[in-house]
């Protein structure tokens, strides 16, 4: 047998000027040197697996996480344990910003998946940040967007209609979809039903009965997680269109 050579795992990393996510994640609107000095702090996890925790409440909050790969979930616990799943982060989104008030994280960061993720220490990420205006200006555009999609959580919750819950959470993903240049009509949910049920606020009953009359309907085709999309204007309809449109409130991010 031949001598075993070293690998070395800097050189299997995705520089973000590389990487087929940049245009939704950090380097969204930067020039090639900025995105250049992003390469010398960004670091890259190996993957973490289906149920692992990518950080904890409690846990001091050191860096931003970018998703590369797979879907984490987000969620808070209540007092007595209760858990409220508070978000699904895909592919070039970004997640631990929760622990930027308190310097701690405020919720649970857990993998659907197999999931990558790049670490983005925020001690570096802030030193950073005052020698890059274009990097200041992201900064902004991910705070202002994890403010707005609090927002609409709280009115999906607080406002739509069981069905019109599920309606928008299918057209959320299937926009996001869009934005990764993948199939916006065609996509396997990494969810399980509970998990829908959880963020969208009703029972998992609820939820397995209208995947099935939305499915007699012929609005969607459910195979186990694989959904397809057959008239999308109709679940347009079903919120007023507001994720095309951006107008109706309710919508999820």
């Amino acid at each position: 047998m031949g001598t075993l050579k070293r690998i070395d795992v800097n050189h299997l990393k995705v520089r973000c000027s590389e990487c087929n996510l940049r245009e939704l994640c950090f380097p969204h609107g930067m020039n090639v040197e900025d995105i250049s000095s992003m390469d010398a702090v960004v670091k890259q996890f190996k993957p973490i697996h289906k149920n692992d925790y990518l950080y904890r409440r409690g846990d001091a909050a050191v860096a931003i996480y970018a998703v590369r790969t797979g879907c984490i979930k987000t969620m808070t616990e209540s007092t007595n344990g209760d858990e409220q799943i508070v978000g699904f982060h895909m592919a070039g989104e970004l997640l631990g910003l929760d622990g930027f008030a308190d310097g701690i994280h405020a919720c649970n960061a857990v993998a659907l998946e197999t999931s990558s993720v790049c670490k983005l220490p925020i001690d570096q990420l802030e030193a950073l940040s005052q020698k890059l205006p274009g990097l200041q200006n992201q900064m902004r555009r991910i705070v202002g967007k994890e403010v707005s999609n609090d927002h609409k959580l709280l009115l999906l919750l607080g406002k739509m209609t069981s069905e019109e819950r599920l309606a928008s959470f299918l057209l959320s993903v299937s926009s996001r979809m869009l934005e990764r240049n993948w199939k916006e009509d065609e996509f396997n949910l990494s969810m399980a039903r509970q998990d829908i049920a959880n963020y969208l606020g009703v029972a998992v009953e609820t939820v397995s009965r209208l995947f099935a009359t939305f499915q007699k309907q012929g609005i969607i085709n459910v195979d186990r997680r694989h959904i397809t999309i057959l008239q999308m204007e109709a679940l347009k309809a079903m919120v007023g269109d507001c994720v095309s449109t951006n107008k109706k409130p309710g919508c999820v991010g």
